[in-house]
């Protein structure tokens, strides 16, 4: 259940850390990140989010040598207003770490894992609600065929999503394999995955807190002030991609002095993502997916 940071020193050196500056962890997780950003603060601080208790319980030993932090229980979808309620209203960076903890994967009551029986659950917050085992066992087909098409691009979901019906109730991740395992024989990579990623996604509404996170994220940057998000799957890097697109670009009035009008909001730091090398491949495999992208606030 170690888990490893990926793209670690690449994402923090692109936040370009002042020693006196106030830097928010979105995704504290194991606490790597936040490791690193404490390394380099003076009399800065360290603002720290997850909505996993079990997490902040992890960092708080980890982190026991550093005063300068502050963590919050939260899902980053209240960035703003968390931080607002602290008297903290601009900082200087932010990093986003949008993939699973390892111990999350790895924690057999998650049922975040395809490869052995655990319940079905794929909840990041033990305290929400909706489960995958609900949506499996009480959304219409068309629904869940519209979840696996959207989230997961999975080319047989109307054909899954009747299997899942048809054999109700589902209670173990196996038995959601055994479907998939059926639908997708012959398939390149492990049949459940795109499923499984969907399935994960519309538990914790990933995408509508993603977007909410970011535009809170905009207004808390100071000039100068950087954003550095690690994505893992298609769906959320051409969120952010589209984001740092759309706000780095203005459209001026043709035959005008451009240098007369105010710059957008991002300038973007990476034009292509960085990748991880074959060194950190050798050594967490989890990080082949990764991508990090750096923008900066210019106005």
């Amino acid at each position: 259940m170690k888990h490893i940071s990926v793209l670690l020193n690449e994402s923090i050196e692109g936040l370009n850390i002042k020693p006196n500056g106030i830097y928010v962890d979105a995704t504290l997780g194991g606490g790597g990140h936040s490791l690193e950003i404490l390394k380099k603060l003076d009399k800065g601080h360290l603002y720290a989010f997850d909505q996993d208790a079990y997490a902040i319980g992890r960092a708080t030993e980890r982190l026991k040598d550093f005063s300068n932090k502050t963590f919050i229980q939260s899902n980053f979808s209240f960035l703003k207003e968390k931080l607002n309620e602290l008297g903290i209203y601009q900082v200087d960076g932010i990093i986003f770490d949008l993939g699973l903890s390892s111990f999350q994967i790895d924690d057999e009551t998650r049922g975040f894992s395809y490869l052995k029986d655990y319940d079905l659950d794929m909840r990041m917050n033990k305290d929400a609600t909706l489960t995958a085992k609900e949506i499996v066992n009480t959304y219409e087909r068309q629904k869940l065929a519209d979840i696996f098409r959207a989230y997961g691009d999975e080319e047989n979901a109307w054909k899954i999503a009747g299997m899942i019906v048809d054999r109700r109730p589902l209670n173990t991740t196996l038995e959601l394999v055994e479907i998939t395992d059926i639908a997708n024989k012959g398939m390149k990579g492990h049949s459940a995955k795109r499923v499984f990623q969907a399935l994960r996604i519309e538990v914790n509404k990933e995408l509508e807190v993603l977007e909410r996170a970011l535009n809170s994220a905009l207004e808390l940057l100071n000039i100068g002030g950087r954003l550095s998000i690690i994505t893992f799957q298609s769906l959320e890097d051409k969120m952010v991609k589209s984001f740092y697109k759309t706000h780095s670009q203005m459209d001026y009035p043709k035959n005008i002095d451009i240098r007369t009008f105010p710059k957008p909001p991002l300038k973007i730091i990476t034009r292509k993502p960085v990748l991880p090398s074959e060194i950190e491949l050798e050594h967490n495999s989890r990080s082949r997916s990764a991508k990090l992208r750096i923008a900066e606030k210019q106005n």
